[in-house]
Order: structure tokens, then C-alpha cells, then sequence
């Protein structure tokens, strides 16, 4: 029987034409990408291989690299490494590239020479760029040189011809090479190159990596995803027959039957189809289908697959000879077999593959427990002996599987430093947890790992730091004082309790922090000077600070600078200068600036990435309470590029300068950008979850539906992050605004209060952030009385009236707080809701106070682009209400033409409401005629409904019976379309059918 991928492709016309599409651009000297998406079995690779020969036919160059499933082992790069293959058997192929020393192991299939990692050195801040604790590397050498170099490789082929750049199985791939991925899709933009990333649709669980990568990299341009459907049962149909006709046809009912139970699936179809060939009863599960095939096969053939599945999706024919237990001309005609027969394919490279990962699963499932450890077992032993056949993650995988602790340690340990070497800190940690989780295990473990399980856990906790996992950090380091004792080394012990306080500050536990660095400052004195009480008193005076002990802290600081400054450790000065410039902040900002640019220069002399992103966002923070928004921008965007390079995009500090570089996106007006930047990272640790949060801010401004998902995704967050603050305070703000937009001011009112009591338990000191989230709430609270007044109802306004007074209460107070424990004044931010807050009080008191509105918008320019349309709003509302139709029109058209350009929809709907119902002529805005709706009668009716006017009182004001009255009430409401006389109002209002007279 001829197999499906030898056979014409059917049923996939339309998707082929789409990819050809991209090909046809790469021809054209354009770039683009495909993310091909289907389930396990539907024909992503053969819809692939006949794109691959179509695009050779064209006269594109095609590379493709595959991932692979290993379970628990991290291959960093590994389909780059696979696709780059072939470059290297064509010497003339990039002359330029060979050159490049940072290509030269990724092209032969290897990260580089394994260089053992060092404990850090003593008073190293572990959150330092784990790359230099491996080897030393060349200044400028990180993750950037890396991407650029491969990006410059595809470009330098590009430049001889169009390029296809295929990847396979993409959901499988190591988040290495899903950040190679991303970082080639926005690099490679102006060259003839189309990359092709295919991957199973249903391995997509809610929490998979790959998802929020997809979400990101649809929205780049020429970014296109491609679903791949289950094939049509005439197509099916089709393939049957097709395969089939080899044998002689079979009968259509034997189709029929095949075509019922593949259900669109190809490789099911065919697999099924193969063993009804055989003469076995067509089996009803997929494992039965693919094992009918491999039983069919020679004992020999069969022990091929064994030794394949368990080596991998890919192995080499020296591998299987080696562990196969077969002569050499009987493997042979094993291979032959297995090839002939569609179970193993051969690889470009010459190794072999199965056909399809289902199968390997298969043969793999049915491996009684004894001969899959035997098989692992030997393959280690293969590895361990030729280095070069596979890497130390693949050593580590199989030594695991064949229960060689020891070994499995070694191999752990030796694919960490790789994966360091590399720049792929996630893959690094995986390693490294893998070797703690077998240290008891294995009797020499201080020997095989050359350090101790303290160095080891420290090693690991700063890894964890690196990538954002810092609750698992706390874990590692509390473990590690554990393993010390009380009885350790007193310098060592004080090394572990400064970094595990720097540790628990970033997770909000500032009163823990400051119980670790004073442990730590105990066990070492203060003479004569050195790193460990140097770096323990700069964290003790950080941790101090914190909790406001201002003489403490300035003890601490005061120590640390000198001892800094005699032992020459700029990095422990910088951290220091930092915190003392945040306590205490002289009266003028140059000074503030100069001191942090002094400590930025300290800080990228001492190597000390950490310090250096403290001192970035201090920097950008300054700028953003000053509210020059583009000098923030320009600090977080050199900040986030500089640790995407390192590989640190979820470390502490690079998360915050993301978070802040959201927030100041949207406050420009940049929405599109803003809400980019929030998604842009695949993975969100749970401690960096307020970034991915802040995109609230712009879904909620936009109307999105999909607000409520993330919002929901949020909450779900808090109740096991209570100390995360920032996290609490953007789900709150959004909560609000969603609230207030939708017309609930009770729900907006609760949550507001909820988080005013909440910011002030946690900030006793400092939480003016209730100012934005008063403000926001006394917004919809304002409408509700507004409302209320219009229908007469007095009860119902003085409820929500004393709502906002005690939302406006909750504010003042925090301002009082602020001005008596920090400083008197405001920085521009807080000073701007403040005024929003006076502004709203106004209204809901019934006062409008047009100056206050001014004052309002006056707060916010130039700086917030959205609040200030929110305010032009408002004060547009109330010069209408003092009769300055001129004025309201003109900040009705300002604030009309912002929400048009932002896609703020639910403002834009409240603008052209305000500008109906005030009869303003704002362009842009039609206001429907009254006449055109409502007849005259209707309309004096409508007025008095207005002011809370029965049926009997109509009929004695117009002089018209009550039954005429109820007549007309009906059919106002039927027109509008409301079910009651007070939705009638609101509706009439906020159509224009209801003057301001």
C-alpha cells in the first residue's frame, strides 16, 4: 500500500494556497509568516512536505527544523540547531556567518563547550545575570548575540535567494527557541524569508507556554494563522481509495467504515486502512491501530522501534546499532523494513524519524516497565561514551529513565551550565531542580557536582530569580539555611539570609525582609570591612527604609557606602545610593537624577545586572512622577531591551519595568502598544502577573468583551497573592472602570471601598493609589444620584450621595496621611486624581463647577491622553448645565475626537450621548430631530415623566384624561423600547429626545 505522503495531497487546496501565498511574497523579496495549527494526525506534515516542494520548485531555499517531545529535558535551540544543518554540509553556503564564533557550536548541533559553574563569589547579589557566574564571556555576549547572529545567518542565505523557513511541532519547543522565534518574526521584516511554525492545536491546554506567544505573534505584521480542520469525509473518502489502489481497491463499505471512524483525521484514516489491509479487524483504538502495524513487523523490526522510541522522535543508525542487540546486515533489513513499511522515515541528516509522534507514543506505551529501563539505560551508557552524539540534557533524560541517579546528577548539573552558556536561564533552572531533586539520592553527590547542596541551592534560588520564580527562590533559600544549621559558617549563613531578604522584598514580605538582613548583619562584624557585611548592611538599609525605620536604615546605608567605597564594590554602592535617594529625596530632582546617574554608571562597572535594572526603573519611576511620559518610555524600553538580551525578561526588576512601561503606553495614547507589551512575553510568572493585568487598562478603555476574561483571570489571582499589591490595584482600577461603564455603580462602589480599605492596611503610609480608584468609582456613583434626581426620588440620591462622601473621604484621608508621614507635596499623578475627586464631589452634590472640571484637565495634560478626554467630558457636561453651549461643544469635540482615535468606545458613547442630549453640534455626532420620533403630545408627556409625574398629574397639567395620559406613556415606552418609565427617561436622555429645558 503506497503511503499518504507519497499520495496527492487531498482536501487541502485552499490552506496550500495560502501558504503559497507567503512563498510567493518571499519570491517577491517580502517578508511573512504562517502559524499552521491542527490536531495530532490531521496532515500538518504532509501539507508541509508538498509546501516544501512546491517552494523548491519555485526556486526557495527550504530549511526546516523539528522539535521534540523529551518529556522533562530542556534542549535550548534544538530546531534551530536542526535546521541549520544542512548549512553546514556547504561550506560556500554563508561564508560570513561561519565565521561568526558565537554561531560556531549552535551550527554543529551543540550550545559550546561545557563550562562548570561556579558558586557565586562571596557577597555577589545572586540575582546578578547568571551567564558571567558561569564563564567568563565577553562584555557585549548574551542572548541578543545570539538571535542577532542566527537572524544575520537567515539573511546572509536570504541574500542568495528566497528562504522557507519550516518548524515543526512548535508546541514542543523549549522557551529558548520560542524567544528565538519571536525575536526572528519582528527582526526578520524587510528580507525575502517565510517561516512556517506548525503546531497541535489540542496539546493547547490553558496554561501551555505556546499560547500566549500565539496571541502575541498573530499581531505582528504579515503574520498569518492558518487552522488546519479536521479533512472533509468526501476527502477522506478520497484518500482511501487513493491508498488503496495499489491492493486492488477495497470495498466501499470497508471505506465508508474508515471514513466514519477517522473522523477527518488522515493518519488515523490511513493507519486504519493499513491494518484492514492486513486482514486484521479494523481495531477501535488509535494504540490498537498503530501497534497492529509495528506487531505485523519481524521481531528485528520491532526492536528497532523500541530502541527509536525510547532514544527519541529522531535517532541515528549508529545509536541503534550499537544498543539494537542485532547483527549488522539484519539491521539492515530491519531499517528496511520499518521504512519500507512507513513506520520510521529517513531524515534529511540521515537519521531516522518516526512518521508520526503518535506512533512513538504508542510503541512507547506498550514497553513492559523493565525493558524501557534497559533501553535507557544503555543509551546513557551510549551517550556517556561519545559526547558528541547527543547532549547532557539528553544524558540526564536517559540516565533518569534508567534509574543511574549518579549519573543522571552529573548530566543534570553539566546541561545547567549549558543551557547558562546559552542564555536560557528556564531551561537552566529545570536542570538544576532536576539535580536537587536526586542530591539524597546519590551518596557522593558533594563530589559529582563539585560544590555543596548550599551552593547548589543558592546556585538554583538565583535562577529562579533570574526568570521571575521568586516564592520558589524564598523556598530554595529558606532550604538552604536549613541544610547550614546554626552551627554554619557565619559568613556564609549571613550571604543567604541578605539575598533571602532581598528575595521576600520583592514578594511584598518587607517585615521578613527586614528580620533576614538583620540576621544576616549578626553574624558578621562590622570590622574589618568585607563584601558579606557590606552587602548585608546595603540590603539592611533597603529593608529598613521600607518599613520607615529612617535611622536604622540610615545607620545601615551610611556603613555600607563607606565600606563600598574602600572595597571597591560598586554594585553594593549603587544598590545602597538608591535606597537612600528613595528615603530621603533632597528638595531638588537635579540632584536626585545626578545621584542615580551616578549609581547607573557604578552599577554597569560592577557587572551587577540586578543593581543596574534597581537603578533603571528608579530612573523611570522619577520620570513618571514628574509625568514626562517619553523619558519613561526611553528608560523602560533601554531597561527591558537590555534584560530581553540577558534572558531576564521576569526577573524582578525587568518585570516592574515592563509593568510601568504598559502603564505609561497607555497613558500616552499608545493603546495598541501598551496592550502589546502587556502580552508580549510568552510566559507571566504568578509574581509578574500584574503586567500581563495592566492590559486591562486598554481592553476596559476599548469596550473589549475580552475584559471580563482577563479580569476574571485576575481575581482568581489575588485571593493567593494578597501581599502583591500592584496586582490588587490595576484588577481594582479596571473592575471600577468596567463597573462604571456598564452602569453599576453599586459593584463599582464595593470594589472601590474594598480596595481603599485594602491599600491602606498594606501602604498605612503611602497609599494615595486610592485617589484613582475613588475617582473612577465617584464617577458612576455621581450618574446613579443624577438619575435618582431626575425622577424626583430623594431617598435613592441621598443613598448614593453618602456612597461618594465616603468614597471622597477615603481619598482626602490618604492625601492628609501622605503629606504628614512623606512629604507635603503631591507628585503629578496623585495630584491629578485629586483633583478629578474634587471635581466629581461637585457633581455629586449637585454643583456644577466647570473650574474644577478645568482644573481637572489642566492636572492631566500633557501627560495622560485618555483622562483627559474623560474630563473634557465631564466639563463639557457642566458648562451645559451653567448654559455655555459654546464651551460644552467645543470639549465635547475634543474629547469626541481622543475617544475616536483611542477606539475608547464606551466614551466615545458617552460623548455623543452628552452632545444628543444637549442638542450640541459636535462633527461627527447626529442628533436625532424629537419630531422624527415622538409627536408633540409625546414629547410635553415625555417631559413630565421627566420630573416624576403620574398619569393623573399628566392628564391635569395637558388637561387631558388619565386613560389618554397611560396611552401616551405606552407608547413613549414602546418607541423607545423600554420596559419602564424611568428606562424611558434614560433612554430619551441619552438619545438628545429629552432637552436640557
Amino acid at each position: 500500500m503506497s503511503r499518504w505522503d507519497d499520495a496527492p495531497l487531498v482536501g487541502r487546496a485552499d490552506e496550500l494556497a495560502r501558504l503559497l501565498a507567503h512563498v510567493d511574497r518571499a519570491v517577491a523579496g517580502r517578508a511573512s509568516a504562517v502559524l499552521l495549527a491542527g490536531d495530532a494526525g490531521v496532515g500538518k506534515t504532509r501539507l508541509l512536505d508538498e509546501l516544501a516542494r512546491r517552494a523548491r520548485d519555485r526556486g526557495v531555499r527550504v530549511l526546516t527544523g523539528h522539535c521534540v517531545d523529551l518529556g522533562d529535558v530542556g534542549l535550548p535551540y534544538l530546531p534551530f540547531v536542526d535546521l541549520l544543518r544542512p548549512v553546514v554540509a556547504d561550506p560556500e553556503l554563508v561564508p560570513v556567518a561561519r565565521e561568526n564564533p558565537v554561531l560556531a557550536g549552535l551550527i554543529a548541533g551543540r550550545p559550546g563547550a561545557v563550562v562548570p559553574v561556579r558558586p557565586p563569589a562571596e557577597g555577589q547579589d545572586l540575582g546578578s545575570p547568571l551567564p558571567h557566574r558561569a564563564a567568563p564571556q565577553p562584555v557585549d555576549d548574551g542572548r541578543l548575540q545570539l538571535f542577532e547572529s542566527v537572524a544575520g545567518l537567515l539573511c546572509e542565505l536570504a541574500a542568495t535567494g528566497p528562504l522557507l523557513v519550516v518548524l515543526e511541532d512548535v508546541h514542543w519547543a523549549d522557551r529558548s527557541s520560542r524567544d528565538l522565534l519571536r525575536y526572528l518574526l519582528a527582526r526578520l521584516t524587510d528580507e525575502p524569508v517565510v517561516v512556517v511554525a506548525s503546531y497541535r492545536a489540542d496539546d493547547l491546554h490553558r496554561r501551555h507556554p505556546l499560547r500566549p506567544l500565539l496571541a502575541e505573534l498573530v499581531r505582528l505584521p504579515g503574520v498569518e494563522r492558518v487552522e488546519l480542520p479536521p479533512l472533509p469525509d468526501a476527502a477522506v473518502g478520497d484518500l482511501v481509495r487513493g491508498l488503496a489502489a495499489e491492493a486492488g481497491g477495497i470495498p466501499e463499505g470497508t471505506v465508508d467504515d474508515v471514513v466514519a471512524r477517522a473522523e477527518g483525521n488522515a493518519f488515523y484514516a490511513e493507519e486504519l486502512l493499513a491494518a484492514g489491509l492486513q486482514g486484521e479487524v479494523l481495531p477501535l483504538g488509535l494504540t490498537d491501530v498503530l501497534l497492529a502495524r509495528v506487531e505485523q513487523r519481524s521481531p528485528a523490526a520491532q526492536r528497532v522501534l523500541r530502541v527509536a522510541a525510547v532514544a527519541g522522535r529522531r535517532v541515528r543508525h549508529e545509536l541503534v546499532a550499537a544498543i539494537g542487540e542485532l547483527a549488522a546486515d539484519e539491521l539492515d533489513r530491519a531499517f528496511a523494513e520499518v521504512v519500507h513499511h512507513h513506520l520510521l522515515v529517513v531524515s534529511d541528516d540521515g537519521r531516522y524519524r518516526f512518521r508520526h509522534a503518535l506512533l512513538r507514543e504508542a510503541v512507547l506505551a506498550d514497553l513492559l516497565p523493565g525493558e524501557r529501563v534497559g533501553l535507557h539505560a544503555a543509551i546513557a551508557a551510549y551517550l556517556a561514551d561519545r559526547p558528541d552524539a547527543g547532549t547532557a540534557a539528553e544524558r540526564a533524560h536517559h540516565a533518569r529513565g534508567s534509574n543511574d541517579l549518579p549519573a543522571a546528577l552529573s548530566a543534570s548539573l553539566e546541561a545547567a551550565a549549558e543551557a547558562c552558556r546559552v542564555g536560557a536561564p528556564a531551561e537552566q533552572l529545570q536542570h538544576l531542580e532536576g539535580a536537587l531533586a536526586l542530591w539524597s539520592a546519590v551518596p557522593d553527590a558533594t563530589g559529582r557536582a563539585g560544590r555543596d547542596q548550599v551552593a547548589l541551592l543558592t546556585e538554583t534560588a538565583a535562577t529562579a530569580r533570574t526568570v521571575g520564580e521568586l516564592h520558589r527562590a524564598v523556598a530554595l533559600l529558606r532550604s538552604a539555611l536549613e541544610v547550614l544549621g546554626p552551627d554554619g559558617d557565619p559568613a556564609r549563613r549571613a550571604r543567604v539570609h541578605y539575598t533571602l531578604a532581598q528575595t521576600m522584598a520583592r514578594v511584598e514580605n518587607v517585615h521578613g525582609a527586614h528580620q533576614e538582613s538583620a540576621a544576616a548583619l549578626s553574624l558578621v562584624p562590622a570590622e574589618p570591612p568585607s563584601e558579606v557585611r557590606t552587602w548585608a548592611a546595603a540590603t539592611h538599609a533597603r529593608t529598613s527604609y521600607s518599613l520607615n525605620l529612617l535611622a536604622e536604615g540610615d545607620a545601615a546605608a551610611e556603613e555600607a557606602l563607606a565600606a563600598a567605597d574602600v572595597l571597591g564594590l560598586d554594585g553594593a554602592w549603587s544598590d545602597t545610593a538608591v535606597s537612600q535617594v528613595r528615603a530621603h529625596p533632597p528638595p531638588d530632582e537635579e540632584t536626585v537624577r545626578q545621584r542615580l546617574a551616578e549609581a547607573l554608571a557604578r552599577a554597569q562597572r560592577s557587572g551587577d545586572v540586578d543593581v543596574e535594572m534597581r537603578v533603571l526603573f528608579n530612573l523611570a519611576t522619577l520620570a513618571f512622577e514628574g509625568g514626562r511620559i517619553p523619558e519613561t518610555l526611553a528608560w523602560t524600553g533601554q531597561a527591558t531591551a537590555r534584560a530581553r538580551d540577558l534572558g531576564m525578561e521576569w526577573a524582578f526588576y525587568p518585570a516592574e519595568l515592563r509593568h510601568l512601561q504598559v502603564t505609561a503606553l497607555y497613558m500616552a495614547g499608545e493603546w495598541d502598544a501598551s496592550l502589546a507589551e502587556a502580552d508580549a512575553l510568552a510566559r507571566v510568572p504568578e509574581m509578574a502577573s500584574h503586567v500581563r493585568a495592566a492590559g486591562l487598562l486598554v481592553l476596559v478603555g476599548r469596550g473589549e468583551a475580552a475584559a471580563r476574561e482577563r479580569l476574571g483571570w485576575a481575581r482568581a489571582l489575588i485571593p493567593r497573592l494578597r501581599e502583591h499589591v500592584l496586582l490588587g490595584l490595576v484588577t481594582a482600577a479596571s473592575e471600577v472602570d468596567l463597573a462604571g461603564w456598564a452602569g453599576d455603580p453599586a459593584t463599582a462602589a464595593a470594589v472601590a471601598g474594598a480596595a481603599c480599605r485594602r491599600l491602606r492596611e498594606q501602604w498605612p503610609e503611602d497609599h494615595l493609589a486610592v485617589l484613582r480608584i475613588a475617582a473612577g468609582a465617584l464617577g458612576p456613583v455621581g450618574d446613579a444620584v443624577a438619575a435618582a434626581r431626575l425622577v424626583d426620588d430623594g431617598a435613592v440620591a441621598e443613598h448614593w450621595v453618602a456612597a461618594g462622601d465616603g468614597l471622597a473621604d477615603a481619598a482626602r484621608y490618604a492625601v492628609d496621611v501622605y503629606r504628614r508621614e512623606v512629604t507635603p507635596a503631591l507628585q503629578v499623578e496623585a495630584a491629578a486624581w485629586l483633583a478629578r475627586v474634587e471635581a466629581e464631589v461637585a457633581r455629586l452634590h449637585d454643583r456644577a463647577e466647570p473650574e474644577l472640571w478645568r482644573a481637572a484637565v489642566a492636572a492631566f495634560e500633557p501627560w495622560h491622553r485618555y483622562e483627559i478626554a474623560r474630563s473634557r467630558w465631564r466639563l463639557a457636561e457642566a458648562l451645559l448645565a451653567t448654559g455655555d453651549r459654546v464651551g460644552a461643544t467645543e470639549q465635547a469635540q475634543l474629547a469626541h475626537e481622543v475617544a475616536v482615535g483611542l477606539g475608547a468606545g464606551p466614551l466615545r458613547a458617552a460623548v455623543e450621548a452628552l452632545a444628543r442630549r444637549g442638542r450640541l453640534d459636535v462633527a461627527g455626532i447626529r442628533t436625532p430631530s424629537v419630531s422624527a420620533v415622538l409627536t408633540p403630545r409625546e414629547a410635553e408627556v415625555l417631559r413630565l415623566l421627566a420630573r416624576g409625574r403620574t398619569n393623573r398629574q399628566i392628564g391635569g397639567e395637558l388637561y387631558i384624561s388619565e386613560k389618554t395620559a397611560s396611552v401616551h406613556v405606552s407608547n413613549i415606552l414602546a418607541k423607545l423600547g423600554a420596559s419602564g418609565r424611568t428606562e424611558a427617561v434614560a433612554v430619551a436622555a441619552s438619545r438628545g429626545l429629552l432637552t436640557t429645558s
